[in-house]
């Protein structure tokens, strides 16, 4: 690139001393471009401009020459492998035909420029799409500058004008503040308020600005926004105890033994955990109704909590409600998609709805509780698949004789109440199975269950102890009592005969009564015997009756 200058001015008179002062080369020449002066710079430059072998100062000479005026040009020149870089000014002297060149070596500039203005327009690239901004303040302690076009969502206009309180959270509680600090300040956080009142979390970095007096004249530095960084570490942190939570009361269930003290155990963890005023666990009954299962806590009727319950398939799982003075919070549970229970907290009104991170853990606790309600069905029907007939639905042998009762016979013992014990029998139930098949022997036994339930009560205990054997046990019974049961179930016993039609021998019962005397400490093996004894008594009799069995002589 080369450029010219001329400037319109006489002859400038020649002086020796002139070519000593100037720092880059002086060399003075005639007009046929030899040398008549130099100065230790130009000594060693003369060569490659004069005498003719530089074209470009042998024009400007001869221009400056016939217009007799000042002349400038860039020009390079070769050096060794590279090329030099030269500033040259020929000027007209007053000496016959002499010039004066001065030159001055811009190499360096003219390599170091476009370095530095690719270095500026990369800097300023990388500002502009990063979340970065530079900015710098006045004396006054207002934005004179700022770098980014989009500055936490302000275009720059908006900012330059204005003072750091502006946008500053709680400034005040910053000393120094990092945007008029008079000390070097590095990624100090603070809160900024975006356009539309969000908050923007910045790292502040900034170096003073003094005058040379020592004056403080403003600061510059840069913003980072760093609100992603840090609302995800504060997700994390709360995922993480979400996670503490959930493990205190998944621990609280694995440490109960019981089933049912699981669902105890979970309720108060999670009531606990969550400072609720409350929490109750449901199941789900096979009709579709919730009913309570545990609860822990400030815990009232609440028969809305049920009816959320059961709606809340119409929702997300979640629910959120106000139930007079409480905040509830509650979710089903299910196992493998079917729902099987849900989970209810509350807390009080006054203290406002619950969190996004609370909805989230109760979906959790759910999850956990609905595992363990399966567990507990499954638990459930195994005890009674152990403890019942499979055909009648009725106890087996081994739950009446060594679960219920054991704890019956105890009870009573604390008392004077007497009881009644039923041995019950069918007659010509053989020969039914016979002629008619298994089916029909299974259709009388089911319906000789259904009598026995018609005439007892809720409380009284009903077994199967095997084949056509049948035995039942009223509290509360008396001697008088027991024979008007035994009476009316008899000949209840007549719808029996319908299974045994074309038989000569009628299907029906034959039942041995024992009354249960508290005071007589009579053993549950003795209690059977008696009634055992009596019930065969009516078998050898003519079958269908009953006979009440004699209290033990001996007690």
């Amino acid at each position: 690139m080369k450029s010219e200058e001329t400037h319109s001015r006489g002859p400038v008179p020649y002086e020796e001393h002139w070519l000593e002062g100037y720092p880059g080369a002086a060399i003075v020449v005639a007009k046929d471009s030899s040398v008549v002066a130099a100065n230790e710079r130009g000594v060693d430059m003369a060569p490659m401009l004069t005498d003719g072998r530089s074209d470009e100062v042998s024009a400007m000479i001869e221009a400056a020459g016939t217009a007799h005026v000042i002349v400038n040009r860039s020009i390079e020149v070769p050096l060794g492998e590279g090329r030099l870089q030269l500033e040259v000014t020929v000027v007209p002297l007053a000496a016959a035909d002499s010039f004066l060149i001065l030159t001055r070596d811009v190499t360096l500039e003219k390599n170091l420029e476009p370095a530095l203005i690719e270095s500026r327009q990369r800097y300023r690239d990388l500002v502009d799409i990063s979340s970065d901004f530079a900015w710098e303040v006045g004396p006054d302690g207002e934005f004179v500058f700022v770098s980014a076009k989009n500055a936490l969502g302000y275009a720059a206009d908006e900012i330059i004008g204005r003072h750091p309180h502006d946008l500053v959270i709680d400034a005040a509680a910053y000393r120094p503040l990092p945007f008029i600090s008079d000390q070097p300040i590095d990624d100090v956080e603070l809160w900024m308020r975006r356009p539309d009142e969000t908050l923007a979390c910045v790292a502040v970095s900034s170096r003073p600005l003094f005058g040379k007096d020592g004056l403080w004249l403003g600061a510059r530095g840069v913003c980072r926004d760093i609100t992603r960084e840090r609302e995800r570490e504060a997700a994390l942190m709360r995922a993480r105890h979400r996670e503490q939570i959930l493990h205190y009361i998944i621990r609280a269930i694995r440490n109960e033994v019981e089933p049912q003290d699981m669902l105890a155990a979970a309720a108060a963890a999670a009531s606990r955990a969550l400072a609720a005023a409350g929490c109750r666990v449901f199941r789900a009954t096979p009709s579709g109704e919730f009913k309570p299962a545990a609860e822990f806590g400030e815990v009232e009727e609440f028969p809305e909590f049920e009816r959320e319950m059961e709606n809340i398939e119409q929702t997300d799982g979640v629910f959120e409600r106000e139930v007079g003075p409480w905040r509830a919070l509650g979710a089903v549970t299910n196992y493998r998609t079917a729902i099987n229970g849900g989970v209810c907290i509350w807390k009080s009104t006054s203290l406002g709805e619950w969190a996004e991170d609370e909805r989230l853990l109760i979906g959790d606790v759910a999850d956990q509780l609905g595992i363990a309600i399966e567990q507990i069905n499954n638990h459930e029907r195994i005890v009674r698949l152990s403890r019942t007939d499979a055909l009648t639905g009725l106890l087996n042998r081994r739950a009446f004789y060594e679960d219920e009762m054991p704890r019956r016979l105890k009870r009573l013992a604390r008392g004077e109440n007497t009881a009644a014990l039923f041995y019950v029998d069918l007659d010509n139930f053989k020969q039914v199975n016979d002629e008619f098949g298994h089916s029909r022997g299974d259709e009388a036994l089911i319906a000789a269950r259904d009598l026995l339930l018609e005439h007892s009560r809720p409380g009284d205990l009903i077994a199967r102890l095997g084949g056509d054997e049948f035995v039942m046990w009223l509290d509360g019974m008396s001697a008088g009592l027991a024979r008007d049961r035994a009476a009316r179930l008899i000949g209840a016993s007549a719808k029996l005969a319908r299974f045994s039609e074309g038989l000569e021998a009628s299907l029906g019962l034959s039942a041995g009564v024992a009354i249960y005397d508290p005071k007589l400490s009579e053993t549950l093996d003795e209690l059977l015997a008696r009634a055992d004894i009596a019930m065969y008594s009516v078998k050898r009799g003519g079958k269908g009756g009953f006979e009440l069995a004699p209290l033990p002589a001996n007690k």
